[in-house]
């Protein structure tokens, strides 16, 4: 039996290209992972970020399921705090009645974006701090239970759309044990506390109506080409347009240089936004081989979900093919 592999898609918009060419992408994406045995791919909600086309996650999820037949689609994550639970159960119980037994709801509580576009999302600064209770009325809403008399989710009541808790620190990976749900970490972006959050999770998880034991998924970059020289450039040009996007976030900034952000990347700050891309695979398939084998046994993870980095749609594609292909051979 192989390990599940999904994807994670963040519908990129490369330079020069239109947001619908992005998302023609995203559907070209789905269905080769379709065809080469994926379990499912999520879409993450972010906002005001000119890279990233996914910030209406359920119409894309919706736009994605309607050109695919049989793979998983969902949010990875939705950030609950930026809606009510009622307009998601809504949401996503539509996408459900739509596409049965094809959609999966992760839920983070992070705001997707800076705080500007935060408050102009009119987003209460406390919400967070409801979330576990957001969570638990979003699924009650989902079984037809809900906890709000004389309300229910229509569409949304009974489809009960599977859940994810989603995390980059020990406060989603204890809320997933609390609930019985199972927990993605997001360690292709925050690596920091990945073993500290598994150890949390698996310890503390309580069995639930909708899951018996853990189920930990954890994140990795991969970029797998033909040749590993093209796969490190590849990375390159993916980070230098990583940090690019967090250097000029505001009006006015300036445009730097492919020199300027490898300078910049020397320096203590850059070398602290470089981690964030700790757990990467790149190079040939058999390189990607080897660094999941060791991914997968250093976390003992359930499933891999994979951010395939490529700067343009024919790598990611590549990638994805050669990445289920060589991972065909890594047993659970």
């Amino acid at each position: 039996m192989t390990i599940p592999l999904s994807i994670l898609d963040l519908a990129p918009i490369a330079p020069g290209q239109t947001v619908r060419e992005s998302f023609a992408a995203s559907v070209a994406l789905a269905q080769a992972a379709e065809k080469h045995g994926y379990e499912r791919v999520w879409y993450a909600e972010h906002h005001n970020m000119p890279t990233i086309g996914s910030s209406a996650t359920s119409i894309l999820i919706g736009h994605v399921a309607g050109q695919t037949s049989t793979i998983r689609l969902g949010s990875g994550g939705v950030m609950l705090p930026n809606h009510s639970p009622l307009v998601i159960a809504e949401q996503f119980g539509t996408l459900a009645e739509l596409y049965p037994d094809r959609i999966d709801l992760g839920l983070g509580r992070a705001p997707g974006s800076d705080q500007n576009t935060a408050r102009a999302m009119r987003r209460d600064p406390r919400a967070s701090d409801q979330f576990p209770q957001d969570v638990m009325e979003l699924q009650a809403y989902l079984r037809g239970q809900s906890v709000v008399p004389g309300v229910q989710a229509v569409p949304g009541a009974g489809t009960n759309v599977p859940l994810y808790i989603l995390g980059s620190s020990l406060f989603g990976a204890g809320l997933a044990a609390a609930l019985g749900l199972p927990y993605a970490f997001a360690s292709h972006f925050a690596p920091d506390a990945l073993h500290d959050a598994i150890a949390l999770y698996r310890r503390d998880f309580a069995p639930s109506e909708q899951l018996a034991a853990p189920h930990l998924i954890v994140a990795a970059n991969v970029i797998a080409a033909d040749d590993k020289a093209d796969a490190m450039h590849q990375f390159e040009t993916t980070r230098r347009t990583r940090v690019r996007g967090m250097l000029s976030r505001g009006p006015a900034t300036p445009e730097y240089s492919d020199d300027q952000i490898d300078v910049f990347l020397t320096t203590p700050e850059g070398r602290n936004i470089a981690n964030m891309m700790r757990y990467s695979a790149v190079g040939t398939a058999d390189d990607v081989r080897a660094y999941l084998e060791d991914f997968v046994e250093g976390t003992g993870a359930d499933e891999l979900i994979l951010a395939h980095q490529s700067p343009f749609i024919d790598g990611r594609l590549r990638s994805v093919e050669l990445t289920a292909d060589v991972m065909s051979l890594v047993a659970a």
